[in-house]
C-alpha cells in the first residue's frame, strides 16, 4: 500500500469537470463567458464566448459550394459570392519532441601532432540528456501545473522515452542550483517592497535526515511587489517555528499579512512591522459555523448575521477591484469603515454570551482576537482584505 495519503484536493481531481460547473455566486462575475452590455438605463449581462486571443495563429479552412450547388432553384441563375460567415474553433497541436544532435567537428594537421575539437556551447547540466528547453518544461510542469514527476515519467514513456523519476528529480535539484542567482535578486526585490504576504503548508519529505517519512515539514511562501509585477518565492524548512519568518524577513520593513498563526508575532515585534490579518479565515469560520447548524434556522442565527456583514465588506472590495489605490482608500473609508463599526457593535453585543467552544463561538472569538489586524487594510489602498493571493500561490503544492 502506498504511504501517500490522499487529500481532498487530490480526490477532487476526479470530479473536477462536474464540480467546476457549479459556479460560486461570489465569483460569478469572473466567469469568462459573460460580457457586459450597456443599456440606456442600466448594465445587463448576456452569455457569450470570450474572444480567442488575436495573437494566436489562424488557419483558414474555406467551405465553398460546388459548382452544381451554386444555382438558384428559382430562376436557374448562377449564385455569386456575397459575404462570409466566420466562426472560430480552438485547436491544439501536441508538444513536439525532438533530439538535438551536437556534432563537434575535429580538425587535424598533416603533421600528425595537432588535433582540435570544436567546443560545444555551455550546457545547464554537463553531459546530461536534458536540453535547456526540457529542463524548463519539467520544472514548469511540476511547480506551475502541479504535475508530479512520476506522472511526467509515464507521459514520456508513452512517446517511447524512458527517463526515470530519480533522474527527473536530479534535474529539478540542479535547475534550482542554477537559478539561485536569480532567486537572490528576486529576494532583494521582494524585501525592498513594503508589503509582503506570507503563508505556509505542510509537505512530506522522504529520507530526510533525522525525521521519519510520516513527519511534517513545511513550505513557506512570500508574495510581494506591485500588483503588475509581483514576486513570489517559496522556501522549504523542516520546522514551523518563529525562527523561519524571522530569517526570511530579515531587514524587511512595512506591512506583513498572514493568517492567525502566532509564529509570525516575533518577526512583527522585532522588525516593528504593521501586521494584517486575513478576513478570508474569519469568513471561513463563520461559514463552517453555519454548516454545523444543519437544518436549523440559519437566516436568523448569529453565524449568518456575522457572515452577512463580512460579505458586505467583500462586496466593497469587488466594487473597487479596478480602482487606483488612492480611490480605493477613499471608497473604503466611505463604505467599509461604517460596516466595521456595525460589525464591532454586533461583536461586542454577542461576544460574552456566545460559548467559545461552539462553532459559532470559535468564529466570534477568532474575529475578536484578530480585530486589530483585520482593520489595518483600511489604512492603505494597496493592501488586501485577505491573504488569498499568497494562499492561492501555495495551493498547487497540496497536490504536487
Amino acid at each position: 500500500m502506498s504511504s501517500e495519503k490522499i487529500s481532498p484536493d487530490q480526490v477532487r481531481l476526479f470530479d473536477e469537470a462536474e464540480s467546476d460547473l457549479l459556479i460560486d455566486d461570489e465569483n460569478i462575475d469572473d466567469f469568462p463567458s459573460e460580457e457586459s452590455i450597456i443599456v440606456s438605463a442600466h448594465t445587463s449581462k448576456k452569455s457569450g464566448r470570450k474572444p480567442l486571443p488575436a495573437t494566436l495563429l489562424r488557419l483558414d479552412v474555406i467551405h465553398e459550394l460546388s459548382e452544381a450547388e451554386r444555382v438558384c432553384p428559382h430562376d436557374g441563375n448562377t449564385l455569386n459570392e456575397m459575404s462570409e460567415v466566420i466562426s472560430e474553433q480552438l485547436d491544439i497541436i501536441p508538444a513536439t519532441i525532438q533530439v538535438i544532435r551536437h556534432i563537434q567537428k575535429q580538425y587535424a594537421c598533416s603533421c600528425g601532432k595537432c588535433i582540435k575539437l570544436a567546443p560545444k556551447l555551455a550546457q545547464p547540466i554537463p553531459k546530461s540528456l536534458a536540453s535547456p528547453g526540457l529542463l524548463a518544461h519539467v520544472t514548469v510542469s511540476k511547480i506551475q501545473d502541479a504535475l508530479r514527476l512520476y506522472r511526467q515519467e509515464k507521459i514520456m514513456q508513452r512517446i517511447g522515452v524512458d527517463i526515470p523519476r530519480a533522474t527527473l528529480a536530479n534535474w529539478m535539484v540542479n535547475s534550482g542550483e542554477l537559478a539561485q542567482p536569480v532567486i537572490n535578486l528576486l529576494r532583494d526585490q521582494l524585501l525592498s517592497y513594503d508589503i509582503i504576504q506570507m503563508d505556509e503548508t505542510t509537505v512530506q519529505v522522504l529520507n530526510e535526515p533525522g525525521k521519519t517519512a510520516q513527519s511534517k515539514s513545511y513550505l513557506w511562501v512570500q508574495r510581494s511587489g506591485p500588483p503588475d509585477c509581483p514576486v513570489i518565492l517559496f522556501d522549504y524548512d523542516p520546522g514551523r517555528g518563529s525562527s523561519v519568518p524571522t530569517r526570511l524577513l530579515e531587514g524587511f520593513k512595512g506591512y506583513l499579512q498572514t493568517d492567525g498563526y502566532a509564529g509570525y508575532n516575533a518577526v512583527v515585534e522585532n522588525n516593528k512591522l504593521f501586521h494584517l490579518a486575513c478576513m478570508a479565515h474569519v469568513r471561513r469560520k463563520f461559514t463552517d459555523a453555519l454548516k454545523a447548524q444543519g437544518k436549523k434556522k440559519k437566516n436568523t442565527s448569529l453565524a449568518q448575521q456575522g457572515l452577512t456583514l463580512i460579505q458586505k465588506l467583500y462586496g466593497v472590495e469587488k466594487q473597487t477591484k479596478d480602482f487606483s489605490p488612492e480611490k480605493r482608500y477613499d471608497y473604503r473609508i466611505e463604505k467599509s469603515k461604517p460596516l466595521f463599526e456595525k460589525l464591532r457593535v454586533w461583536l461586542d453585543k454577542n461576544l460574552a454570551q456566545t460559548p467559545p467552544t461552539s462553532a459559532t463561538g470559535k468564529a466570534v472569538h477568532y474575529l475578536n482576537n484578530e480585530w486589530g489586524k483585520l482593520i489595518v487594510y483600511l489604512d492603505d489602498g494597496r493592501l488586501n482584505i485577505d491573504n488569498n493571493l499568497a494562499e492561492n500561490a501555495i495551493r498547487p503544492f497540496v497536490v504536487v
